[in-house]
């Protein structure tokens, strides 16, 4: 493929509504999907009409550059990348344009993501079948290039089953809309001279030859098997009128769709939709001593009529625990089972669900090994399955540098052969010694098998492909489908020769050349493949990784921390998907702002590095600009990228090489700065100088600059004497006083220490240090070390065993239990300190569970209160702490808000650069569920920044818990 030029670039740029990017940030986040392949494109584009894609693709043709249409890039083939313009649909081209509720209909731009798309067909009682793992972020042209199916497929089939229509572009720049077409439609299609009539007379023609309809029939997957992505689907289109009387009627939108982007280029999907499932549902969580057990039990479970069948194995389940989100989805499982199947069951009443249920437990209990069957409702269910959609991202967590591979992925064989087949594929990795991972659709006779390889290694990489060509030969003997719904792609196209044969193949080839004969669409896939060890994401000949002397210790080299991003992209969901990550994304739709390409610039910088320091690179600081270090991802993120703590450590590189602003020394300091400057709030309060200072420190000058407290918290503390405790409680508690209560809210901390003395603890506050919060926002990780190495020593020496140490900002005393541990150099003493750590709510809640602290030392008045917590709380502590300390009072009605982050993080929503999106991220997050509220209402927040992003907002002044819980004391 030809090089873009810059001149041709400008032009092109100029032209377009949307924009084309040629630097090197776009061109390495957009080199990698979720699969092991990397390929840096030439460009990136983000169109933001059909007319921007029409331009693009008439502009490829000219030049003969390749097109890679791309979305959410979750393939786990390697569709998405490539050496042409990368076309990204995902961030404009994302309206629904058309529900018909009464014909069951939808017509959607391709970018539109699946879940969103169900979240507004749910008032009409409809819903879009498929229902991939990836369900939350994966876009519908993103399902239609693959065919995708999901845990649902049992019951409502593929994307293709839904496929109705589909308007697309072809090389030419040509639009069409694909449909059913009737016998006399094809007729005059055949005696179209246009492009489109080309198409239909080829292929029409293709099909009518017996001795391609006999190859067709014989080498392409079994018609039992329903999961089906092999090739180009000739067979679909062989079983359609006029070849078969009683198949549906003729359309090349089923062609198109699992064709991987490589025919035409998506630009809406006429969509069938279904009926909601019926509401009550019950799960079975079916356990077996082995996974053998597991699959002789599908046929029977598959009697029943289930909505899934969905089977963990042992190194799934063990990949659970222990992790942040996903520890607490075990509660169901009993001992240690190796295999679990997941049965969903259906039904209109409650009565006929439990019938439905006595008959499939009858039958597991005489016909089947399982050792344990629970039944699961409500939202129980939807634990369970979160746990069984996170295996793409747990099994990156395999902490060593052998990793579980997609390459024989989703290979699909009939239910009757399930066993077998699995037997024949354990025999191939036991001669290749091999401990394989199993898990997802058994019930549609399609399992996701990997082996645990190390492509860093030239024998491992040789093990790749060897392993892969067995598979495609044993699929090929079961008469299977080499891919049930990931694809072909990268992976697998090199072996669909072997699977098809020669006649074949040469079929396939000629669609692709009708359709575009310049390769320009995604090239190399399905036809023409490269070989499938080439372009790996780690390249022998080419890596040099850096050895880079981190501040933080992570236990092993920085680059391998940031090669646990495998790219399943879990940070691109919406809001509508519930948690915090990444909230920079949610506000921008630009994947630069996402958790998994701020790991990719960082993965490619220290994999392939330029420069002494890597880091130095200016695309650093544009990619970290907008990370709020919320902490979300070391939490939601499937594989817990912290990419808080990677942007401490990144920045501090950077400006190693780097000269910093003003401003980041002032946030730095601040805590310094305020207590030095006894005169900051008479100054702040002149007009003039409130504008000279805001413009020196690039600070948006709709903010309000925050007020210093006329006393600090420690100066409020220093003449106190000590309450008399008549009730005393048995653990001493350390007071941390945070640099943020101290200066900005001391009367918080003040209450906060009457409140513990009320309630019977004895508090000790020390001379401690600050908590360096805003250091390691910044990349100060010097000065954030000191401060670290002071702290846990001083409160390691003074604290007896049974204290325990609490604080009052979150995002402040929650350093002891995150980065202080990285950056003391003594990890055990840290970790042992982080123990006994606490945010206050956190330790009242504990007091609540152990008796200490009853509900009848507080008031029984009426109150209603709903409740934000900081996001440093939702992803290192539980938010329902928070709620449970404060439905002590027997009347407060408590509601925890389902609440993201505030936008405000710090000084980020001070700087005039983020302060739209500041805002933006406060209205989608938690604005929106703060209007029209009863006055009445208290509004809670334990975060500094979070009370402040209301307070500016909104003309709500929200209270701490603590100030609550104490004004309700008797």
């Amino acid at each position: 493929m030809k090089s873009l030029k810059k001149s041709q670039l400008l032009v092109l740029q100029d032209s377009l509504e949307g924009e084309i990017y040629t630097g090197d940030l776009y061109k390495k986040i957009y080199a990698t999907d979720a699969s092991v392949y990397r390929e840096i494109p030439l460009a990136v584009a983000f169109p933001k009409s059909d007319a921007d894609v029409v331009l693009l693709i008439k502009f490829a043709q000219k030049n003969k550059i390749a097109v890679i249409p791309r979305a959410a890039g979750t393939s786990l083939a390697g569709q998405t990348t490539g050496k042409g313009i990368v076309i990204d649909c995902s961030r404009y081209l994302n309206r629904v344009i058309k529900i018909n509720a009464e014909q069951k209909k939808a017509v959607v731009q391709g970018g539109v993501v699946r879940d969103e798309l169900n979240q507004l067909l749910k008032p009409y009682q409809l819903f879009f079948g498929p229902n991939t793992s990836t369900s939350n972020r994966c876009t519908i042209a993103g399902m239609i290039g693959n065919n995708s199916s999901g845990t649902t497929s049992i019951q409502y089939g593929t994307t293709r089953d839904k496929l109705i229509a589909l308007k697309v572009v072809l090389h030419t720049g040509q639009v069409i809309r694909l449909t059913s077409k009737n016998v006399t439609e094809l007729q005059h299609l055949q005696q179209d001279q246009t492009w489109e009539g080309n198409l239909y007379r080829q292929i029409l023609s293709l099909l009518q030859n017996s001795n391609n309809q006999k190859n067709i029939r014989e080498v392409y997957p079994h018609p039992e098997i329903h999961r089906r992505n092999t090739g180009y689907a000739l067979d679909i289109l062989l079983n359609q009128k006029p070849f078969n009387e009683k198949g549906e009627s003729f359309n090349l939108a089923k062609l198109i769709c699992g064709s991987e982007g490589t025919l035409a280029f998506i630009l809406e999907a006429e969509l069938a939709l279904d009926n909601l499932p019926p509401a009550n549902e019950a799960l079975l969580a079916v356990h077996f001593y082995n996974v053998t057990d597991a699959l002789e039990a599908v046929e029977t479970t598959m009697q029943s009529n289930l909505y899934m069948c969905e089977l963990m194995d042992k190194t799934i389940l063990d990949c659970t625990k222990g992790h942040l989100t996903y520890q607490a989805s075990r509660f169901f499982i009993q001992g240690d089972p190796g295999a679990i199947l997941l049965c969903e069951l259906r039904s209109d009443s409650p009565e006929s669900l439990q019938k439905q249920l006595n008959v499939l437990q009858e039958k597991l209990n005489q016909q089947t090994r399982a050792y344990a069957s629970p039944v699961l409702y409500n939202e129980d269910i939807l634990k369970a399955i979160e746990l069984r959609k996170a295996g793409l991202g747990l099994l990156a967590n395999l902490k060593s540098n052998k990793k579980a591979v997609a390459c024989i992925e989703d290979t699909a064989v009939r239910l009757t052969d399930l066993a077998s087949y699995i037997k024949d594929f354990t025999a191939i990795m036991n001669k290749y010694q091999q401990q394989a991972v199993y898990y997802a659709h058994a019930g549609a006779g399609e399992l996701h098998l990997r082996p645990i390889l190390d492509l860093k290694q030239k024998e491992d990489i040789v093990l790749f492909e060897k392993i892969t060509r067995e598979v495609a030969l044993l699929v090929k003997r079961y008469r299977g489908s080499f891919s049930g719904e990931h694809g072909d792609g990268r992976v697998r196209s090199p072996f669909l020769p072997e699977i098809l044969g020669p006649q074949v193949m040469n079929l396939l080839q000629q669609v692709k050349e009708w359709f575009d004969p310049d390769y320009i669409f995604n090239p190399h896939k399905i036809i023409q493949p490269k070989a499938m060890t080439q372009n790996l994401r780690y390249d022998i000949a080419q890596a040099k990784p850096a050895q880079l002397h981190t501040m933080f210790n992570f236990g092993r080299e920085f680059l391998k921390e940031v090669e646990q991003c495998n790219g399943s992209g879990d940070c691109r969901k919406g809001i509508g998907a519930g948690g915090v990550m990444c909230p920079s994304y949610r506000a921008t739709k630009n994947e630069r702002d996402t958790t998994r390409a701020r790991a990719n610039l960082l993965r490619e910088l220290l994999t392939y590095p330029d420069k002494k320091n890597p880091l130095s690179n200016k695309a650093v600081k544009e990619v970290l600009s907008l990370c709020v270090s919320c902490k979300a991802c070391k939490k939601e993120c499937p594989s817990n990228v912290d990419l808080a703590t990677f942007k401490s450590e990144a920045l501090f590189h950077y400006f190693n090489s780097n000269a910093r602003p003003l401003s980041d020394y002032v946030f730095a300091y601040q805590h310094k700065l305020l207590k030095a400057s006894k005169s900051f709030n008479w100054f702040i309060q002149v007009s003039w100088f409130q504008k000279f200072l805001k413009k020196g420190l690039a600070i948006a000058p709709e903010r309000e600059l925050p007020l210093t407290a006329k006393k600090s918290l420690r100066a409020m503390l220093k003449n106190r004497h000590k309450q008399q405790i008549s009730n005393q409680q048995p653990t001493p508690v350390y007071l941390f006083i945070d640099e943020f209560t101290d200066l900005l809210d001391p009367t918080i901390g003040f209450t906060a220490l009457k409140l513990l003395e009320r309630l019977g603890y004895d508090v000790v506050v020390t001379a401690h240090k600050a908590s360096g919060r805003a250091f390691l926002s910044k990349g100060f990780l010097k000065q954030a070390k000191k401060l670290a190495v002071f702290n846990v020593n001083h409160f390691t020496e003074i604290m007896p065993h049974n204290a325990v140490l609490v604080g009052i900002e979150p995002s402040a005393i929650l350093t002891f239990r995150d980065e202080y541990i990285k950056l003391h150099p003594n990890q055990k003493k840290a970790k042992k300190l982080a123990l006994k750590t606490f945010l206050l709510e956190e330790f009242l809640a504990k007091e609540i569970d152990r008796g200490h602290i009853k509900t009848t030392a507080f008031s029984k008045e009426k109150k209603t209160i709903k409740i934000h917590t900081h996001c440093h709380q939702k992803a290192l502590g539980q938010s329902q702490d928070t709620f449970k300390i404060l439905n002590l009072p027997k009347n407060y009605s408590v509601k925890l808000m389902a609440t993201g982050c505030c936008g405000m993080a710090g000084s980020f929503g001070y700087e005039k650069e983020n302060y739209a999106i500041s805002l933006k991220m406060a209205e989608q997050n938690l604005m929106g569920k703060l209007k029209n509220l009863d006055k009445e209402t208290l509004i809670v927040a334990n975060g500094t920044s979070c009370r402040e992003q209301i307070k500016h907002c909104s003309p709500i002044k929200a209270k701490h818990p603590i100030e609550v819980l104490y004004n309700a004391l008797l």
